[in-house]
């Protein structure tokens, strides 16, 4: 006499991610598109900005900094995303997602955060506020089109 028992074998298709996973590499991917836009454009912002808001100086730190700052905002895009219900997007609804939230992110941070920031620390070459700078409009933008897509192609 045999006997058969089933056994349930999870299968995974794809590589989808959790929300705040996908929101994670969507936003370092986003973080280094933008950042290769800034040490072309804007290198002082990426050597000197970004690292003194810390008291750090150099490249390679503004860049690290910059990454981990992408990171973590993409994890934000993915929260805000499922609070709203709304965490799993098409390619198309995610780009639109992705650069408003972008804009967003440079009107608040950029223009606003940033050199409040940058003052308070002793920067002596903290912008003024509102700090309305295209280049950073433009990589902010990248950054948020690069993420939405990303996450709506890796998110479950």
């Amino acid at each position: 006499m045999s006997q058969e028992t089933a056994t349930r074998t999870d299968e995974r298709a794809t590589t989808a991610l959790a929300p705040w996973q996908a929101g994670t590499v969507g936003g370092i991917l986003g973080a280094v598109v933008f950042g290769a836009m800034m040490a072309m454009q804007t290198p002082a912002v990426l050597e000197a900005a970004i690292p003194a808001m810390y008291g750090l100086e150099g490249g390679l730190a503004g860049t690290i900094l910059h990454v981990s700052h992408g990171a973590v905002l993409g994890v934000v895009f993915a929260a805000l995303l499922v609070a709203a219900g709304r965490s799993h997007l098409d390619a198309g609804s995610a780009l639109v997602a992705g650069l408003v939230y972008g804009i967003a992110v440079w009107a608040v941070l950029a223009v606003v955060v940033m050199p409040i920031w940058l003052s308070a620390v002793g920067f002596g070459m903290a912008p003024t506020v509102p700090n309305v700078a295209v280049e950073s409009l433009v990589g902010h933008a990248a950054y948020g089109l690069v993420l939405g897509v990303a996450y709506s192609l890796l998110a479950r």
